[in-house]
């Protein structure tokens, strides 16, 4: 969900409890008018904070698609601007409501630091947060995700997960991200794929097979590509063939994203959607994994030798125009 749409949500949900109970029907028209227009129903400080955020982030998203056109140079360059201007929007938010987790955490994230930097500015706002407001616990229905004032702390905490993946922490990435799983068991911040890495690194095949069973074993770029280390990294290399078979077969484009990995940019805050065994997908996946690929400095190498996933990877790049 983008956060345009959550504010759509935040501001009909607000409403709806100032009016009282609502038909489904008053409910659906009163989403309609929201979205026509969410300037008419931005009362509560902390909405409008988070309205202003949407936009920030909306605006480095436009700004992104043109990366691809540009040097590294000038990529740098512009990167540097949009940052210092994503982080004075969070500035501007911050006065409007100084409480609002979301702005504290992409101002945390415009900043750039270095991932141990990072960690502690983050695990420092988990614990203000935390002093502020409940931890984030299942509503009625369950699940945090679905009281959509908890989602602030549920995404700093999906970030520390992410961050402590980053700088090689990697027991405490997979416990943050089940704290966050077990709060919100829909994972719509994909946890489970944090934890799947992780896992793998750490050569935990029983703990690897359990995530998968708790989410269907619907499987992802995440999952093969971590069934693919984890085998690799326990000297199980039939099985690790067969995991770096399904890894080419099902993830388009998957070999190419392997061995030519590219930039992908700082999470504002969330992961961004792709559709399931996508390249976008895949890309993703590889970049998140990084960490673990560069401390298993054989594994490139060794998937590049195997059975025509070398050669895949070429063709792909010449099929789309991509550089070898």
């Amino acid at each position: 969900m983008s956060l345009e749409d959550e504010l759509i949500e935040r501001l009909a949900y607000r409403t709806s409890e100032r009016l009282g109970e609502l038909s489904e029907a008053a409910r659906r028209e009163l989403v309609l008018a929201v979205r026509a227009h969410p300037e008419n129903y931005l009362v509560d400080a902390s909405d409008q904070a988070f309205s202003l955020l949407s936009a920030a982030v909306a605006r480095v998203m436009r700004s992104r698609a043109d990366d691809e056109m540009r040097d590294d140079e000038s990529f740098m360059q512009e990167r540097s601007r949009r940052m210092a201007r994503l982080a004075k929007d969070c500035a501007q938010a911050l006065e409007v409501c100084p409480s609002s987790v979301e702005a504290r955490l992409l101002a945390l994230l415009a900043a750039d630091h270095e991932p141990d930097d990072q960690l502690d500015a983050l695990l420092e706002l988990e614990r203000m947060v935390l002093a502020e407001q409940e931890p984030a616990t299942g509503s009625a229905t369950g699940d945090a995700w679905d009281n959509i004032f908890s989602r602030g702390i549920l995404r700093v905490q999906t970030c520390i997960a992410r961050t402590c993946l980053d700088s090689a922490r990697y027991r405490m990435a997979v416990d943050y991200a089940q704290r966050v799983m077990d709060a919100a068991p829909s994972d719509p911040l994909g946890n489970r794929h944090t934890c799947a890495l992780c896992l793998a690194r750490l050569e935990d095949e029983e703990g690897f097979e359990a995530l998968d069973a708790r989410f269907g074993r619907h499987g992802d770029s995440w999952q093969q590509l971590g069934r693919t280390i984890l085998f690799y990294k326990l000297g199980r290399m039939p099985a690790a063939r067969r995991a770096l078979t399904g890894f080419a077969n099902l993830c388009d484009g998957g070999p190419y994203a392997l061995l030519r990995p590219v930039m992908v940019d700082t999470y504002l805050p969330d992961r961004p959607a792709a559709p399931p065994y996508s390249f976008e997908e895949v890309t993703l996946a590889v970049h998140e994994a990084d960490p673990i690929i560069c401390d298993v400095p054989d594994f490139c190498a060794w998937a590049e030798s195997e059975g025509g996933f070398g050669r895949a990877a070429q063709n792909y790049a010449e099929h789309h125009g991509f550089g070898w």
